[in-house]
């Protein structure tokens, strides 16, 4: 059972613990019907997700943490008018009078479903009994506006249309065909009704040891954006303040117009951060400002993660691991999306495809050292290797170095800062293999040769005087 609540680490603050002075370390892979069901138009239906077959997946890949997803929008229309694609349930209720542009009845915006936040809660307290947490989303840049023509058009969808709820609310005062002032503070009614949204998750989840938010997913950016996602992070904190439990609030980054400055700058505890910067080919090492979750989804695109290879997503798993941060993969799972099932390696026969299993193991690998390591006391220290990619800790006793390979066969690391003997373990991260090596003394730079072909994790752990062997 995952236990908590989660916080940003007093003393190592690129991590989480929950109050055991340990570090917890999360990292898993989601998808985008695991809350709501997603009903494609002509075209056959997606598969409805077995959360339990899901979280089964999850665990035997040793992932301990996902993205609930947040669809705001009822349906998509293309541009003929047809619907595309539906989403349920929704937070609101469909009350009338009247229908709405799907033809289905309008919105209430005063009124919620009740049904949408048991089913989340449901799936929250399914995944603590698993030892997983749930990263809740709360909205949904995709639902606002035409991002890309595959995706169609959200927003005659979207409750917060003026066709489409009973309250008077229009969230497109500009009449240029879009929501984007739904994700701004421009209109105060439509504020308030956040406000209440937000209010109730935390109602429905606060009291649960595995949760953290998430404001929203890509949306476009921009000053007023940007003021919108503050203002909710300061929402949460501030609501959260007057209840028993308080959770970690995270930013993940705008698309298209957003940079990596905006999560630094915020009042979020984590952020997920785009490829500016080397997030996608040459992590950054981590300085502990926010907690850095290095998300697939924002930060390498599925047609790069296929230009890179098996080889190049798993180094990618390793470089994150080994400056600090942790990852995250959108993963297609059973959703077989037209727009990419010809090319994202999307199900086969109803199945995951074993395409992505590489990297989902390698998170999973890293997640069993972080849960080795005295992560606490460990950062980045990229100097230490010759590769570039080292985690360590120098201090007199306890000290530990975790080194990748990307290619070896051969490392050299500086070990002068400690005089013990080192018990050192050699990894294969294609494979899962662990060799023991021999032992290595330190107090200077040493030469260690991997015994694999290709990539290798070399763990060297400080060992006491008398215990060598």
């Amino acid at each position: 059972m995952a236990k908590g609540p989660l916080r940003v680490h007093p003393a190592n603050p690129r991590y989480f613990t929950d109050g055991s002075g340990k570090v917890v370390f999360v990292t898993g892979s989601h998808t985008w019907n695991n809350l709501q069901e997603i009903t494609r138009l002509p075209e056959r239906s997606n598969p409805t997700v077995d959360f339990d077959e899901y979280l089964d997946f999850l665990e035997a890949r040793k992932h301990n943490c996902f993205r609930l997803w947040a669809w705001e929008h009822a349906a998509s229309f293309d541009a003929a008018g047809r619907i595309t694609y539906r989403q349920d349930p929704m937070p609101y209720l469909r009350t009338g009078p009247g229908d709405a542009r799907d033809g289905e009845p309008k919105f209430d915006l005063t009124k919620f479903n009740q049904l949408y936040f048991d089913r989340m809660r449901e799936r929250v307290i399914a995944a603590r009994d698993r030892g997983m947490y749930v990263i809740v989303m709360l909205f949904q840049g995709f639902s606002i506006t035409e991002k890309d023509k595959d995706h169609h058009d959200p927003w005659p969808g979207h409750p917060f249309h003026a066709d489409n709820n009973i309250n008077s609310i229009d969230g497109d005062p500009d009449k240029d065909g879009k929501g984007l002032e739904v994700h701004s503070l421009t209109v105060p009614a439509i504020t308030a009704v956040h406000e209440a949204y937000v209010a109730k998750v935390i109602d429905t989840v606060n009291d649960l040891s595995n949760v953290l938010y998430e404001i929203t997913n890509e949306d476009n950016g921009g000053p007023a954006n940007t003021a919108w996602q503050y203002h909710i992070i300061r929402f949460i904190k501030t609501y959260e303040a007057g209840k028993p439990t308080q959770h970690p609030v995270g930013m993940t980054v705008q698309w298209p117009d957003g940079g990596n400055s905006m999560l630094f700058e915020s009042p979020a505890d984590w952020i997920s951060p785009s490829p500016e910067g080397g997030y996608q080919t040459d992590p950054p090492a981590a300085d502990g400002s926010k907690v850095i979750l290095n998300d697939t989804d924002h930060s390498f695109f599925f047609t790069a993660l296929q230009k890179v290879g098996i080889g190049g997503q798993r180094a990618w798993v390793w470089k994150s691991f080994t400056r600090g941060q942790q990852t995250l993969f959108m993963d297609p799972y059973i959703d077989p999306a037209p727009w990419y099932v010809l090319t994202r390696n999307g199900p086969q026969n109803g199945k995951p495809d074993p395409y992505w299993d590489t990297l989902r193991i390698n998170m999973g690998y890293t997640r069993m050292y972080a849960d080795r390591m005295n992560l606490a006391a460990m950062k980045p220290e990229p100097g230490l290797a010759s590769s570039g990619y080292c985690l360590a800790s120098t201090a007199a006793d306890g000290a530990e170095y975790l080194v990748y390979l990307p290619q070896g066969p051969w490392v050299t690391v500086d070990l002068s800062a400690v005089s013990s003997h080192f018990r050192v373990e050699w990894f294969n991260p294609s494979t899962g293999a662990v060799v023991r090596g021999e032992p290595v003394a330190g107090g200077a730079r040493r030469a260690l040769t991997s015994p694999f072909d290709g990539d290798a994790v070399l763990y060297m752990a400080q060992v006491a005087e008398g215990a060598r062997g």
